[in-house]
C-alpha cells in the first residue's frame, strides 16, 4: 500500500473509484453526480486551494481524499476534508483512516493550522477530529446533523 499525493494522469481511475463507490453505497445517480464533482474540482479549484491524496495497491487506485480552502475573516489557514472514497472491496481494513493521517500529516508540514469535516464524529475521531458547535465556527451551508461538523488542530 502506498500513499501519495494524486497526478493529473489519475483523473480517470479517481472519477471511476468516486463513481463504483457511490453507485454502490447510494445510487447509481449519486455515484455519477459526485463523481462529476471530483472531477470539476480537480479541473476548476487552484492548486494552492487544493490538496488531493490517494492510496494505491500496486497500479491501482483504490482510495482517495480531497482537501480544499476554507475562508474566514482571520488570516488562518484551514481546509475541510470532503469526498472520501475508498475501494468497497478494501473497506473496512483501515486504508480510509490511515490515507486520511497521511493527508493530515501533509497537511500540517504546509502550515495548515485546522483541518474540517462533515461525517460521523465516531468514526472521524479515530484520525483526531473532535466535534465542534456552530457556535464556535459557523458551517458554510445548513447542516441537518450539525453534530457531524467535526475539527482536527
Amino acid at each position: 500500500m502506498k500513499f501519495s499525493a494524486y497526478n493529473q494522469s489519475d483523473k480517470q481511475q479517481i472519477k471511476k473509484l468516486f463513481e463504483s463507490v457511490f453507485s454502490e453505497s447510494e445510487a447509481l445517480g449519486e455515484g455519477i453526480l459526485i463523481a462529476g464533482l471530483v472531477i470539476d474540482l480537480m479541473n476548476t479549484t487552484k492548486d494552492q486551494d487544493i490538496f488531493g491524496f490517494v492510496a494505491r495497491d500496486k497500479d491501482k487506485i483504490i482510495g482517495c481524499i480531497f482537501f480544499t480552502r476554507l475562508s474566514f475573516n482571520t488570516p488562518i489557514e484551514a481546509f475541510i476534508l470532503s469526498p472520501v472514497a475508498v475501494d468497497t472491496k478494501y473497506q473496512r481494513k483501515g486504508i480510509g483512516q490511515k490515507l486520511i493521517n497521511y493527508g493530515l500529516g501533509v497537511l500540517k508540514k504546509n502550515g495548515v493550522q485546522l483541518a474540517f469535516t462533515y461525517g460521523d464524529p465516531h468514526y472521524y475521531s479515530k484520525v483526531g477530529f473532535s466535534s465542534i458547535d456552530e457556535d464556535v465556527v459557523k458551517a458554510p451551508h445548513y447542516l441537518t446533523q450539525p453534530e457531524g461538523c467535526c475539527a482536527n488542530h
